[in-house]
């Protein structure tokens, strides 16, 4: 390894050899630094960083980690992580030594966080916030885990923000028809939000859906994929989790609907896409649209699928197959997310075993028959 003089005579330029975990040797080139301590400051860090020592900054570690989420994670997943880290986390961070970071330290970047402004002038949603606390105390767990790191100085300060937003908004099946009536001169809109409300998929997997996805004869939807958008780049990715690829019946109605909308689009083949050149953007303008023309209550795209789950728990469905049918992975999800929706529910339950419960007499000694 070296530090020296470019042949210009002016700049410097680094010159490392290490080797990984195979015993293999790399070798590593950075010319362009103007002064012998930068070119030296880089040297070691990126030593540190390829020997795992705890010297390394926050950001070597969050190269590190980023690079062993590649592997593991869906290629939208890592990105929102790079972007959250990239946003909040290490311009404040980035350039502190992870062996050195105290809790006041993530306690002062908590507190500088949480009085930033959006560029729009507002404060960051108490949800956001907590994913962003959640993102920075991942990082030192794997640091912790296969970097030597001490410890994790997050869980001494403890969290910020809150799990959950302050209630989650959805559409009755009134309101939904009430919206749905402004769209029918716009039958794509109408199709598209009919299949989120109805079915409760994801935006995604409705973006990647063809002709070849529907069974018409008997009314279903295959869920295979999922559409997105990486750096300007159109992508069909594997649906979210393994337990998002099924098959769910859908309403006669909503079938020749869609039906009947793919008849009208000129040479579409069974695996094009049924909605191209559309994207994410395009649905929250027509809500935005539909919702100023209608006066129903403005939700997002994503709380189509809330509806869908809550219009599910309303007619009684079991949690069971409300996770089945929205794809969780598990059925905790499920619960955990909507809980709040299920109060009446428990009542009508109690209701119910109250009726058919045989009841027990202390001063007979004997059980009452519930007629």
């Amino acid at each position: 390894m070296s530090v020296a003089k470019m042949k210009d005579g002016k700049r410097w330029y680094v010159f490392v050899r290490w080797k990984d975990f195979t015993g293999e040797t790399h070798q590593h080139k950075k010319e362009g630094f103007e002064r012998k301590a930068d070119a030296k400051a880089y040297e070691t860090e990126y030593l540190a960083k390829h020997a795992g020592s705890t010297d390394m900054t926050v950001q070597s570690l969050f190269e590190l980690y980023i690079a062993d989420c590649q592997a593991r994670l869906r290629a939208t997943t890592v990105k929102s992580k790079t972007f959250l880290f990239e946003r909040l986390i290490l311009p404040y961070l980035g350039n502190l030594q992870i062996s050195k970071i105290a809790s006041a330290d993530i306690r002062n970047w908590q507190n500088t966080i949480m009085t930033r402004k959006t560029s729009t002038g507002k404060a960051y949603a108490p949800t956001y916030l907590k994913t962003a606390n959640n993102q920075i105390s991942a990082l030192f767990n794997f640091g912790v885990k296969y970097y030597g790191v001490k410890s994790n100085p997050c869980q001494v300060v403890g969290s910020m923000g809150r799990k959950n937003a302050d209630a989650m908004k959805f559409w009755t099946v009134d309101e939904f028809n009430r919206f749905i009536a402004s769209m029918t001169n716009r039958p794509r809109s109408l199709v598209m939000i009919s299949i989120l409300f109805w079915t409760g998929m994801r935006k995604g997997e409705m973006l990647a859906l063809t002709p070849a996805d529907f069974n018409f004869d008997v009314p279903s939807v295959s869920i295979t994929k999922s559409y997105t958008v990486q750096t300007g780049t159109p992508l069909i990715l594997p649906p979210k989790t393994p337990k998002s690829i099924r098959t769910i019946l859908i309403p006669q109605k909503l079938a020749d609907m869609v039906q009947g909308y793919i008849k009208t689009i000129y040479g579409i083949e069974p695996n094009d896409r049924i909605f191209e050149n559309v994207g994410k953007p395009f649905l929250s303008r027509e809500i935005d649209r539909g919702c100023a023309e209608t006066g129903v209550k403005r939700i997002r795209v994503h709380d189509l699928r809330h509806s869908h789950a809550s219009l599910l728990i309303e007619l009684g469905y079991s949690p069971l197959l409300i996770a089945e049918r929205l794809g969780h992975e598990n059925i905790e999800t499920t619960l955990r997310t909507y809980s709040h929706l299920y109060p009446n529910k428990q009542s009508e339950l109690v209701e119910h075993l109250n009726s058919i419960q045989n009841c027990y007499d202390f001063a007979t000694h004997d059980f009452v028959v519930t007629k």
